[in-house]
């Protein structure tokens, strides 16, 4: 019997011996290891696995859930609010006009003192800052140079008083100058030329004057259009050209402010919306003046106040208008009439000469002097332009050469 037991208890000992010295179990691909650097190991959902420091796989799933969630709320969006809001502007403007309402002694005052009835009027705009130093862009239909006082609002609730370094109607863009010695957050421009149709356009700033705070309010849309034109209109001194269109909402208020891209860009400035004549609301259509044409004005306004072109065409024109084509049977077609030509000028080297009419500049048909001027300040000297013509009936091309201006 002892032998017996005593076999048993070899058996039992090399038993354990075997099972001791087993290979190690296969590792899943597929399964969660930890590393030094990998985080916590994951488990199935339910089981509260935990570490030494006591992170259980519960912490794991909402750590997860709630990056999910910080990432859907900090996009592309946002992060390009969070770096042009601050540099978002609302502008109250002061003018003093003759006329307004009159009131009930102003009749009798005016007839014995000759005074003339004056208004005070504040409208406000939008705009933003391009420089630390407190350089601001806005349209000029919200800052004149007939401003009395121009009041700057930041996100950040101080105000300023600003002065007017340039304005130019024609394009529409004026120049202004905060009056502090501080540094301001400033935006920067991205190219127009490289816009794409369908991409994300944020317009920013302060619609109706609403926010007395200042902060900015932001609409979101898609670029819808690029290098829109309008027909200038006769009794407006404004020409837009290459217009940026967006369905992101624009309204009173927000004139003057920039439209941006996913990228904290800003690729317009806000002008003016088209409500159809149906509505005087927002519709879907507003337009911006493109960051390239914006950057080429402001540069002029910045270094002297106004904005002219390097070169002189050395033509003269006058509107086709019903007496003019009566007069000199002339005929009816848009255009404008060449009157005069400097014989030392590009105009005559090129061939031009008086009694031609100009059809179309490049591949824009002429509209008006004004959008004349608009489309020659889209060249620079030493440039060719390409002029159409009608000339005793016949049409013909004309390329002229832009040298620059003679100095006077």
């Amino acid at each position: 019997m002892f032998k017996t037991l005593s076999g048993i208890l070899v058996a039992i000992s090399i038993l354990f011996s075997a099972c001791s010295q087993q290979e190690p179990a296969p590792v899943n691909d597929n399964a969660s290891v930890s590393v030094a650097d990998s985080g916590p190991v994951r488990t199935s959902p339910g089981l509260a696995a935990s570490d030494s420091e006591g992170y259980t796989t519960q912490d794991a799933v909402t750590q997860d859930a709630d990056q999910q969630i910080y990432n859907s709320r900090h996009t592309a969006i946002t992060e390009a609010v969070k770096k042009v809001s601050p540099a978002t502007v609302s502008i109250t403007v002061t003018e003093v006009r003759q006329g307004g309402r009159r009131l009930a002694f102003d009749e009798f005052y005016n007839r014995f003192f000759f005074a003339p009835t004056e208004r005070e009027f504040s409208s406000m705009g939008s705009g933003f800052i391009i420089s630390e130093d407190g350089l601001v862009v806005t349209n000029e239909h919200v800052a004149d140079k007939n401003a009395q006082k121009i009041m700057i609002s930041l996100t950040d609730g101080t105000q300023y008083e600003a002065e007017i370094l340039g304005a130019d109607e024609l394009a529409d863009l004026a120049l202004l100058k905060i009056k502090a010695d501080r540094k301001f957050p400033y935006v920067e421009f991205g190219d127009s030329d490289e816009v794409m149709v369908g991409e994300w356009s944020l317009a920013i700033g302060n619609p109706f004057g609403l926010f007395e705070a200042a902060q900015p309010s932001v609409t979101v849309g898609v670029v819808s259009a690029v290098n829109r034109d309008f027909r200038p209109d006769p009794n407006q001194p404004r020409v837009y050209l290459n217009m940026i269109q967006t369905d992101a909402a624009i309204n009173r208020g927000n004139s003057g402010g920039p439209l941006v891209n996913s990228a904290g860009e800003v690729i317009g400035v806000n002008t003016f919306i088209f409500t159809g004549g149906t509505s005087s609301g927002f519709v879907g259509l507003g337009f911006a003046i493109p960051s390239n044409r914006v950057e080429k004005i402001i540069d002029q306004l910045a270094s002297t106040g106004e904005v002219s072109m390097a070169y002189n065409p050395g033509m003269e024109t006058t509107e086709m208008t019903y007496q003019l084509v009566r007069k000199y049977n002339l005929p009816q077609v848009p255009g404008l009439l060449v009157t005069s030509v400097n014989k030392d000028g590009p105009a005559f080297e090129c061939g031009i000469v008086p009694g031609d009419i100009i059809l179309k500049v490049g591949d824009e048909r002429v509209q008006s002097q004004m959008h004349l001027k608009a489309l020659f300040r889209e060249y620079a000297e030493g440039d060719t332009m390409r002029i159409e013509l009608l000339r005793k009936g016949q049409r013909y091309e004309a390329n002229m050469a832009l040298r620059p201006k003679a100095e006077e």
